[in-house]
């Protein structure tokens, strides 16, 4: 009996102990990182109205700013913001990334413990390749879970300057690749779908994580031919200003809330972006109304006045800056000589004030001052969400939805298993890793490269046949015709990587590099069965010598596919996927480059002085693929089920009839109601071949003919999945002023009268939009 008592009372002494340990184990977690700003526990802060959760925004905000001195101020203007122990606010690293998947690229994130990687989705000129803005919008959800657990860590922060946004103008750009492509309503959906996918849905003026949008503005040349840049003007018409390089911008502010912009390195007619009041109060914050901070790219403040001599003392750029509208400087400058810039009365503590209103609000709606996150939103999210099976899955299907299929000589692809049991698998990027996920990426969950891929379906005979993508010798090339020989079908996997684009590393040409053509002319020749060229990069290359050589059946372009890159690649080969992607860039010949200097920044072609133009908006040479391109192994047909034919443009009053500028016969789009003017087209979309398949719906408008009016433009797409013999209708709206207008010389966006004719596939509708004047008040 009594021996019994006591096994029952050690018992319950370790039951005890045991929830004890429970209850205290998340306590020593949390006491094992750096506090939070306004924990509950810290008696510092406990009562200061700047940590009320409770209070709006705005009253919090002025109520810390009013209890920093001017030192303090000063060191939070920069990106690692220095700590204010008195008022419980550790230190903050503002520069994190997530281009396609949390980066450590910035120093805000770091991987290691329980979080050693993150997914990495394909580069974002391949998803962008995909035409599909839900997909878009969800890779932002899984990377901000992704983000907002490794903050919740303790080992990232909640400000990604993500995503890159800028027009890919120059087919040379090493930075290409991070961008959704050349046109400008492409670039414009995708960057808002992924700030709403970042930032969340969260209720009220909260925010997931804050996104970026950058590099505003006309910024697409890092280091050619002698031009960096940080020396660079780019020289840029009021008309290419509106019509192109701020569309993607203002679509993020305007329709993507986002939280912050960045300007960029270059000056844009003569003045640096990051100092420019007209870009960044005026258009930014005037006229998009940007609720948010605008960021300097890194060091961009420093570059102004050591590089670009523009202002004469350090002390005149903080002003010019400030003034501007800068809120927050990725670099020191800021924090080494504001005081000296207030002191000598060239810019007011009421201005620096300001730009800490914005920058602190946007930690506010992170929830950054509401003490231990495990009972805000997302502050569940751990270790275990990141990774994830799902995440994984969403990873590989973006890989699938972005490779284009470029060519399909005869019926080469999809391969057979039956058929094709051994394939040689033969190329530089044949069996690489971190090549697939570009720039700008973190450590990614686990890799398939394409030999592992390929060789889940057949045999892989495998040969490099080049030693990287330099492509320097020919010494592998006999072992590698060798293995196209004895094979049933082969594989080359050619084409670039970092070392070849990249940040600060434009390309001097389009073909392929080294001796990369003359390893695929080889091997071709040497094979006895089909041949598929896979072109891995970020930009477009000249492959017009395979696009002809009879041997090559097949070439696909699969970009910077991602972590899961190989799998989707040999799903594409072995037809498991069926490829819908399309060409976000046109593939210009090498020959292009000659007459298209990387640093000239027109659009427009100008006949007269030898000038192609860019983009196909502008260019009509020959290409060796257009924007748009791409197959299917099924064939779609498409029918117009219900389109208008005429719509009526009402002007507003007789002042704005007096001022429209009809004699051009284009009316001003703030002279019209936009809220009224939109299209319904129906479309009936039918897969009349044997496979079932994806499609890609562009719909392309050319406006009436005018002097510097796009050859045409992409005004709508959709993404539809079409069964064998099967017919889906799709509904597009189309918005009037935003995708029916054009610009003119004086960047004023105009309406044009007439007919314009909208091109769906091989059909063609017209629409005919005339002025009324019902509503004018005499």
């Amino acid at each position: 009996m009594g021996m019994r008592s006591n096994s029952l009372h050690t018992q319950s002494s370790l039951l005890f102990l045991f929830l004890l340990l429970l209850l205290l184990v998340p306590l020593l977690c949390k006491s094992s990182r750096p506090p939070f700003a306004c924990d509950a526990g810290d008696p510092r802060t406990r009562n200061l109205p700047f940590c009320r959760a409770s209070k709006p925004i705005h009253v919090r905000v002025r109520d810390l700013i009013g209890r920093l001195t001017l030192q303090e101020k000063v060191m939070l203007l920069v990106n690692n913001a220095a700590p204010v122990a008195r008022l419980g606010i550790k230190g903050y690293e503002w520069w994190s990334e997530a281009l396609h998947g949390v980066s450590n690229v910035g120093p805000g994130t770091k991987f290691g413990g329980e979080f050693p990687g993150a997914t990495s989705f394909p580069q974002v000129i391949t998803t962008a390749a995909s035409f599909n803005a839900s997909l878009w919008q969800e890779i932002g959800r899984v990377v901000s879970d992704e983000a907002r657990a490794m903050y919740n860590g303790g080992l990232a922060g909640l400000t990604y300057w993500s995503p890159n946004v800028n027009i890919f103008r120059d087919p040379r750009w090493g930075r290409g690749q991070e961008t959704p492509g050349e046109d400008p309503t492409l670039a414009g959906k995708y960057a808002a779908s992924y700030v709403r996918g970042l930032q969340g849905a969260a209720a009220g003026n909260r925010l997931k994580v804050a996104a970026c949008c950058k590099h505003y503005t006309a910024y697409d040349l890092d280091n050619w031919n002698g031009v960096d840049r940080f020396h660079f003007n780019a020289k840029v018409s009021k008309q290419d200003l509106a019509d192109t390089y701020d569309v993607p911008f203002k679509a993020c502010v305007v329709e993507g809330n986002v939280a912050s912009v960045m300007c960029s390195y270059n000056q844009v007619n003569g003045k640096p972006t990051c100092a420019d009041p007209d870009l960044l109060r005026g258009t930014i914050r005037g006229q998009w109304r940007l609720n948010g901070y605008i960021v300097s790219d890194c060091d961009s403040v420093g570059v102004l006045y050591d590089t670009q001599h523009y202002t004469a003392t350090p002390e005149d750029a903080v002003a010019a800056t400030i003034r501007a509208g800068l809120d927050l400087d990725c670099g020191p400058f800021l924090a080494i000589h504001t005081e000296e810039a207030i002191r000598t009365g060239k810019l007011s503590e009421a201005d620096v004030n300001g730009a800490l209103a914005n920058t602190l609000t946007v930690q506010m709606r992170l929830g950054m001052f509401d003490g231990e996150p495990s009972s805000q939103p997302f502050g569940n999210l751990g270790p275990r969400d990141v990774c994830t099976p799902a995440h994984q899955e969403l990873a590989l299907q973006a890989a699938r939805q972005g490779i284009v299929l470029l060519q399909n000589r005869g019926g080469a692809l999809p391969l057979s298993t039956a058929r094709h049991r051994t394939i040689a698998v033969i190329g530089p990027n044949s069996d690489v890793t971190v090549t697939m996920i570009g720039n700008y990426a973190g450590v990614a969950c686990g890799y398939t490269t394409p030999l592992q891929g390929i060789a889940r379906y057949a045999k892989a005979i495998h040969q490099r046949g080049c030693n990287g993508v330099a492509c320097k010798d020919n010494q592998l090339f006999a072992t590698a015709e060798i293995a196209a020989r004895h094979a049933d079908a082969t594989v080359l996997v050619m084409g670039l990587d970092q070392s070849i684009e990249a940040e600060f590393r434009d390309r001097a040409g389009l073909l392929l590099p080294g001796r990369q053509q003359e390893l695929v002319s080889r091997a071709a020749m040497a094979s006895r069965g089909p041949v598929i060229l896979v072109l891995m990069s970020g930009g477009p290359i000249d492959v017009s010598f395979a696009k002809n050589d009879p041997r090559i059946g097949a070439i696909l372009w699969v970009g910077y596919p991602g972590q899961a890159g190989g799998t989707a690649i040999a799903d594409v080969l072995f037809g498991t996927t069926n490829p819908g992607g399309k060409l976000p860039m046109t593939w210009y010949p090498q020959g292009y480059l000659a007459k298209a200097p990387m640093t000239k920044m027109d659009l427009r072609a100008d006949p007269a002085k030898g000038y192609p133009g860019r983009t196909y908006r502008f260019y009509k040479g020959p290409v060796v693929f257009p924007f748009g391109h791409g197959l299917s192994y099924t064939s779609f047909a498409h029918e117009i089920a219900h389109a208008p034919t005429t719509l009526s443009v009402s002007l507003a009053s007789l002042h704005t009839l007096k001022n429209s500028t009809l004699l051009s016969n284009a009316i001003r789009v703030k002279h019209t109601n936009c809220d009224m003017l939109s299209l319904g087209l129906h479309i009936n979309v039918k897969n009349t071949g044997e496979m079932d398949g994806t499609h890609t719906l562009l719909v392309f408008s050319i406006p009436p003919a005018e002097k510097s009016t796009p050859n045409k433009q992409l005004i709508g797409f959709e993404k539809v999945h079409v069964m064998a013999g099967g017919q889906r209708r799709i509904h597009i709206d189309i918005d009037v002023c935003k995708h029916l207008s054009v610009v003119d010389q004086f960047g004023t966006r105009r309406i044009p009268m007439g007919e314009h004719s909208l091109h769906i596939g091989d059909l063609k509708h017209s629409i005919s939009l005339q002025a009324t004047f019902d509503n004018i008040k005499h």
